[in-house]
């Protein structure tokens, strides 16, 4: 059966943000609660690439209480948009040259584990919105990637979609929501189940 949707992971897969993301959180640090730990790397950023939110603040801040947890983690959201949506992040070579091709031959979508807002600061500020029929994220929909893609799925009546993604997750979601999983090899993460 032809594919006939291709969805999309955002983060590792069609862009990098990381930079940008990690200077915003350690900045957020400083001015919250300056001394809680030592400065966030690059390396923990990409740790918490399609983790849930309320995830990232456990991973970070496991000593903290939740609420301080909870509270760094939406003050990070908060800046992170802030910054990306003006100036981006470092889009994967030809990337926009590939949408518009598979755009001439498929519908294309993003589901992702982000907070709401996120993947509009990607279209915003790299102008990639025209190639997108539909996005969906955990920010919204307060659900796992799995059950974001199949809503998708549902939404859109497709039969034989595939994902792409980054992540060993990212297969485990695809898989958990019945749609067969392209690894994009060069992104975050790493996985043979694909």
């Amino acid at each position: 059966m032809k594919t006939d949707g291709i969805l999309f992971d955002l983060d590792g897969t069609l862009w990098d943000a990381t930079e940008g993301i990690t200077a915003v959180w350690n900045e957020v640090m400083q001015q919250r609660c300056p001394g809680v730990r030592p400065a966030i790397t690059r390396e923990e950023v990409l740790g918490c690439m399609g983790m849930l939110l309320p995830d990232i603040g456990r991973k970070l801040f496991p000593d903290e209480q939740p609420v301080l947890q909870q509270a760094l983690v939406e003050q990070f959201c908060r800046d992170e948009q802030s910054l990306l949506a003006r100036t981006g992040g470092t889009l994967y070579p030809r990337l926009e040259e590939t949408l518009r091709t598979l755009h001439g031959r498929f519908p294309l979508f993003i589901v992702s584990n982000c907070q709401n807002g996120y993947i509009e600061c990607f279209l915003q500020a790299h102008g990639l919105g025209r190639w997108f029929a539909d996005t969906e994220n955990a920010g919204r929909t307060g659900l796992p990637k799995a059950q974001n893609i199949a809503l998708v799925v549902e939404r859109h009546g497709l039969k034989a979609p595939v994902y792409v993604g980054d992540t060993a997750l990212d297969g485990q979601s695809a898989r958990q929501a019945g749609v067969p999983y392209i690894f994009a090899r060069y992104g975050f993460g790493s996985t043979h189940d694909y």
